[in-house]
């Protein structure tokens, strides 16, 4: 294989400087219109912030007091800390959230590279930077399993190369990233067996095992309030890990209608699989997916479903690769030396769907539950301060320093940086002394969400006044007691 030269490498900045400068774009402004919500780019805030200034990550967002690693295993986060003696600003996740999402192309343009040409390789980098899961992350802000995205990368390209070892090192990196990125290990692994590197394979096999025993099994259960882990949600499989896996193992067959028994679950698939031409299917790859694809297909909550969060951009990088990787399969087989036309038709297609998708899906549906976000930004659409923002920035302006608030959750992001910031119900009700409640949401965030009718109502019986009324359904109410020391201090 030829080394990139100069002018090649000059092309792959450009995809990816283009992107970057898009992506922060569109993540600056979702910012500045208060999109941005305290889940999750709140709770991140809270917890890196706190890593900062070499304190435990305790997030007000998910309760009094509440350990982050008490909620997920994902001790990565804290190489972030640096960030904010450079610039104390939830904006400088995102920024992270941007670097890490753009150098997942790297590992994409060298492998496809090494299987075609600079020109495909450049055509696959861009391809995915465009594609629907990337533009959903980026309209999700930061999250923890980013840091998962370009490292799958850098495995396979591992892979390609034969360094077992290295593929050894990187998974285990990755479970630095979350609880469940063991699974994740053991399906790298078996395909470290399927390349007969039998060694890393049972190294890598018992890394992933105890590394999913320690997070779910000791450190969750450690900081978690009730002393559990709480996202055991997969009771169509059985009440336990154990169950489930007596389930799977004796009756696979009553397992397999589940992944399928929801048209959200199929839209997954389909919008994964189908533009790829189904050719994932045919490669060893998409053994990687399969932890983290069938434990959302699996799983009993809605959101897992969804196309719109951060899930899917991890998959995207597997399933990309896995589809050019079938592609060079077909490819030896013709043993043809010229220009592999579906290899450039492929990532070229995903582009167009990209764009097109952009300027349809806009009519078809509303903004929250858009899978390509990006054309509100390219098209100028979200240029311009909408009023509901400007009323925010008025509601966030009335809170003074060091308060104890809880705020409407695309205010709280506004709020971390100066006030002991909860969502509605989440502070102590001895302590909270402000409140930001948005009549127009139907509920006001938190694993136990209020509706705004609750929360005016706790509000009545803890002696609240209303400060501003009705601000673009921005209600901000206050009750005269000092600032609790637990709030004061937190934010010094």
């Amino acid at each position: 294989m030829t080394r990139v030269s100069a002018q090649q490498a000059l092309g792959l900045v450009a995809v990816i400087s283009g992107f970057a400068a898009l992506y922060l774009a569109h993540s600056f402004l979702r910012f500045r219109n208060f999109e941005a919500r305290g889940y999750d780019l709140g709770i991140f805030d809270q917890a890196v912030r706190r890593y900062a200034q070499f304190d435990a990550p305790i997030v007000p967002i998910k309760g009094d007091g509440f350990h982050l690693l008490g909620d997920h295993f994902h001790p990565i986060i804290a190489t972030l800390a640096p960030l904010y003696w450079l610039w104390d600003d939830p904006r400088v996740l995102n920024i992270a959230l941007v670097v890490l999402l753009v150098s997942a192309a790297i590992p994409v343009y060298l492998v496809v590279r090494g299987w075609f040409s600079h020109r495909v390789g450049l055509l696959a980098a861009a391809a995915l930077l465009l594609w629907w899961p990337f533009q959903a992350f980026i309209n999700w802000d930061f999250h923890e399993i980013a840091f998962g995205v370009p490292i799958l990368g850098w495995v396979i390209w591992a892979l390609e190369r034969q360094r077992a070892w290295t593929v050894v090192l990187l998974s285990a990196v990755l479970l630095l990233v979350r609880e469940d990125m063991g699974a994740t290990c053991l399906a790298i692994a078996a395909v470290l067996l399927i390349r007969r590197h039998w060694v890393q394979a049972g190294v890598l096999t018992i890394l992933g095992l105890v590394g999913l025993w320690v997070a779910v099994g000791v450190v969750i259960p450690h900081f978690a309030p009730d002393g559990e882990f709480s996202y055991w949600d997969y009771t169509a499989l059985g009440p336990s890990a154990g169950a489930a896996a007596v389930f799977l193992l004796t009756q696979p067959w009553n397992a397999l209608p589940i992944l399928v028994d929801h048209p959200l679950k199929i839209a997954l698939l389909t919008a994964h699989l189908v533009p790829l031409w189904l050719l994932p299917l045919a490669s060893p790859y998409t053994v990687i997916a399969l932890p983290m694809l069938l434990s959302r297909l699996f799983n009993d909550r809605l959101t897992v479903w969804g196309l719109v969060y951060h899930y899917d951009a991890a998959l995207a990088v597997i399933f990309l690769l896995a589809a050019f990787d079938t592609l060079r399969r077909i490819r030896g087989r013709t043993h043809s030396k010229k220009t592999f036309l579906p290899a450039v038709v492929l990532p070229v297609s995903l582009m167009v769907l990209s764009v097109v998708g952009g300027a349809v899906v806009q009519w078809a549906t509303d903004r929250d539950n858009q899978i390509f976000p990006l054309h509100w930004t390219y098209t100028g659409q979200n240029w311009q301060m909408p009023e509901r923002a400007d009323a925010h920035q008025r509601a966030v302006d009335l809170i003074p320093e060091g308060s104890c608030v809880e705020a409407a959750d695309t205010a709280v992001p506004h709020l971390t940086g100066h006030s002991y910031v909860g969502l509605a119900g989440t502070i102590d009700d001895s302590r909270v002394n402000w409140l930001i409640i948005d009549t127009w949401a139907e509920e006001l965030g938190g694993n136990d969400p209020l509706s705004p009718d609750e929360a005016f109502a706790r509000a009545g019986r803890l002696g609240f006044e209303t400060v501003a009324q009705d601000d673009e359904g921005l209600w901000v109410l206050y009750r005269d007691i000092p600032n609790d020391q637990t709030c004061t201090d937190f934010v010094n």
